[in-house]
């Protein structure tokens, strides 16, 4: 792995997830929103946030291969919801942490009014780093 997660001492030791990452010198990989598309565009799992936040994580995860990186790569990730209630923030954040296992980047999860596609829920971008 090439990230190396800083945990604190200091800090809040319960969180879910890592304070900062700091990577050695490469190329930093810097994604667009993965946003819960299918192969013709289309929105799939419309008003359920898991099945969106899942397609998201496939598909960051999918553009990161592409650019020479896995999710063991990332740095930081922002995960935004389109919800006010509470309960769909932690739907979808339970799904990226699975998908991240023990490799619990820092993160910033955002309840927010609307996203770009109609009916989209959940977009993920990251931050990550070419291994190596």
């Amino acid at each position: 792995m090439t990230v190396n997660l800083v945990r604190s001492g200091t800090l809040y030791e319960g969180v879910p997830y890592a304070y900062a990452s700091v990577a050695p010198r490469g190329s930093l990989i810097f994604t667009a929103g993965a946003c819960p598309l299918d192969e013709r565009g289309e929105v799939v799992g419309t008003g359920d946030v898991r099945a969106q936040a899942s397609l998201a994580v496939a598909n960051l995860a999918t553009a990161l291969a592409e650019a020479g990186a896995t999710l063991a790569d990332v740095l930081k990730t922002t995960v935004f919801v389109a919800s006010a209630d509470r309960a769909d923030l932690v739907a979808a954040w339970d799904v990226v942490s699975a998908a991240f296992g023990e490799h619990d980047a820092p993160s910033t999860l955002l309840g927010v009014t609307v996203l770009g596609y109609e009916n989209q829920l959940v977009e993920i971008e990251a931050v990550a780093v070419t291994p190596g």
